[in-house]
């Protein structure tokens, strides 16, 4: 971070809290002889080119990809249109490493080494399982659709960059690629209809307005006119460069983007919509159990059922209801606990008044938490971030907030993405426990060290797993007690606000994708048990409905850190430093739960 004090000399701290960057941290102490250690050498050495070799090819296989991680040598590409040569290629790509990972011998493995490979073995047999279910022939969606990246990527202020001439072709030429893939997904879409396999009517009706907002009839108001408006301070550019880019970018709207929208949009609206079902659960889908179990392992990394996680949800609900009701005894409210919930929703003292004073609560609670972070950490991110109000072309349909990483040169802050489409929805409680969760110590934390520590693979550098980020996230607002915040009732109950919806999102997406639950029904229990607008928890529905089980990640990932960390402060008794603790799940970046685990019963042995 620029001129914060989490900036605290990082070089001399990666050198005294990464003690697990080294690969020979967990390595037995016990004498090896000049063999065995040769043995061990050649096969992280294979290790080590073959994990470089996939990320390598990876990059080149998804050039969007690319581009999000720094990587511009495909900025002029976008990625490979869905047929089902394609696909059988991506299947074989990955068969091809699993073959090659198990071609090594992982009891020569230790550290680093030992983790990279199986994370990496178990990527490899992940992957290759989902091509058992045909999430190509629903190909976007409101919340992550390829037609929403692109715009994000066409805007002038995303990933792709625009400083140089060669940038502006670049993202002409990558247009081009764009309006193939789109017509792609129009013929995988019309092979799912024809196999029952379509998206839900309240998600394609979100989609609609959405491939709407980028067919204008002025060039420029469309979200895409922005790189050209920089042309003009652009001090890298010659002017004649300028006019003839300006002539150039200008037709590619019109001719390219454009018309891409404008056909996937009428397709979407006049033949697709048609066809959409009106179940909304996966497993209303062929195979669609198997799917949703496939989903919860995906997103997980734990071998749960979602009975278990379903039930485990109930009980969570029910005792942070407990804890609400409590806040209400002591901010003296005389009513019921819905009545609370309605006082809370509905009086104007709870809310911002404009989209500028959310953003200002928002900064200034940031330099708030920044000043309290060391009490907790020892290590701490080189990047800022920023924060931003989402764009109005995608506002609609998108989260309540969400995380940006930083560009891995530091030549773009992280940015933390506030809604301000519903005033509504962004109560003034959620201020502190949101940041935490999206900023600091949460996601910006936890993404920007992974992304800074040195040796790190780079599939591991820029990879994770939904599990870890949420569930890491989600843990880190439960610190805020901790680091001397919510001290403010409301505060505190804007925390448990936050938990119990992600208590809720068990309940819910298990609900939708397991037991046939209808929207409705996801709704209303949302509803009885939560402050929460009613927009906002049509959103979070939908959004569950078209990501399956996405939602468990976050509180089943904070269930199992704060089991690893009460497990290390009961066997460390005296010796258990919170600091030390935090390094060891951060240092290493995401990891999946169970190998997380093992790593940090193998730290609590070392420090007996």
């Amino acid at each position: 971070m620029k001129k914060t004090i989490l900036t605290v000399a990082l070089s001399a701290i990666l050198a005294t809290g990464c003690q697990s960057t080294n690969p020979n941290a967990y390595q037995n102490t016990s004498a090896t002889s000049n063999k065995e250690v040769a043995g061990q050498n050649n096969e992280a050495r294979k290790l080590e080119q073959l994990v470089t070799k996939y990320f390598e090819e990876s990059l080149k296989r998804d050039p969007v990809y690319a581009t999000f991680v720094g990587v511009n040598d495909y900025n002029d590409q976008f990625n490979v249109p869905i047929n089902q040569l394609n696909i059988d290629d991506a299947k074989a790509f990955e068969q091809k490493y699993l073959k090659a990972i198990n071609a090594i011998d992982a009891s020569s493995l230790s550290g680093q080494d030992l983790l990279t490979y199986q994370i990496f073995k178990r990527d490899r047999e992940l992957a290759i399982e989902g091509f058992e279910h045909p999430s190509y022939l629903v190909p976007y969606n409101q919340m992550y659709g390829v037609h929403n990246i692109f715009a994000m990527l066409g805007s002038g202020s995303s990933a792709q960059p625009f400083n140089t001439a060669k940038d502006y072709r670049d993202f002409i030429k990558r247009a081009a690629g764009f309006a193939t893939f789109m017509d792609s997904t129009i013929v995988a879409m019309r092979k799912g209809v024809s196999i029952n396999i379509v998206l839900p009517k309240p998600i394609v009706e979100k989609v609609i307005p959405q491939l709407a907002a980028h067919v204008v009839e002025d060039v420029t108001t469309s979200v895409f006119y922005g790189p050209v408006k920089q042309l003009d301070s652009n001090t890298q550019i010659s002017e004649a460069d300028k006019a003839t880019l300006k002539r150039d970018y200008i037709e590619m709207i019109k001719q390219v983007i454009i018309p891409t929208y404008k056909k996937s949009h009428d397709f979407v609206k006049d033949e697709y919509a048609q066809h959409a079902r009106s179940s909304v659960g996966l497993s209303a889908l062929p195979n669609g159990k198997a799917w949703y179990e496939y989903k919860i392992k995906e997103n997980t990394t734990l071998p749960l059922s979602a009975e278990e996680i379903h039930q485990y949800g109930k009980k969570e609900v029910a005792r942070i209801l407990t804890e609400m009701q409590q806040v209400k005894r002591i901010v003296k409210f005389d009513g019921t606990l819905p009545e609370f919930f309605a006082h809370l929703q509905n009086h104007p003292k709870f809310y911002f008044d404009s989209e500028q004073a959310v953003i200002d609560a928002y900064n200034e609670v940031k330099q708030r938490i920044n000043e309290r972070v060391p009490q907790l950490f020892n290590v701490f991110p080189k990047a800022d971030y920023e924060v931003r109000a989402v764009e109005a072309y995608r506002a609609a349909s998108s989260a309540g907030a969400s995380y940006q990483s930083p560009a891995p040169d530091g030549s773009r802050p992280g940015i933390f993405y506030i809604n301000t489409h519903n005033l509504k929805a962004q109560p003034k409680f959620l201020v502190e426990t949101l940041s935490i969760h999206e900023a600091a110590p949460g996601h910006h934390f936890q993404i920007s060290i992974q992304q800074e520590v040195e040796g790190l693979p780079e599939f591991r550098k820029f990879g994770g797993y939904t599990v870890f980020a949420e569930g890491w996230a989600l843990y880190a607002e439960s610190l805020g007690k901790e680091m001397g915040l919510f001290t403010d009732p409301y505060m505190w109950y804007g925390r448990l606000v936050d938990e119990q919806l992600r208590a809720m999102r068990l309940v819910v997406d298990t609900g939708l994708h397991a037991f046939g639950w209808t929207r409705e029904e996801a709704i209303r229990f949302m509803a009885d048990n939560s402050s929460m607008a009613h927009s906002d928890i049509v959103s979070e529905v939908e959004r569950y409905i078209s990501i399956p089980g996405q939602a468990l990640a976050y509180k089943l990932g904070e269930r199992a850190i704060r089991k690893m960390r009460e497990k290390a402060a009961d066997q460390l008794g005296d010796k258990f430093d919170i600091k030390a603790f935090h390094t060891q799940i951060l240092i290493d970046g995401a990891l999946p739960m169970p190998i997380l685990e093992q790593k940090i019963d193998r730290w609590i042995e070392s420090q007996l």
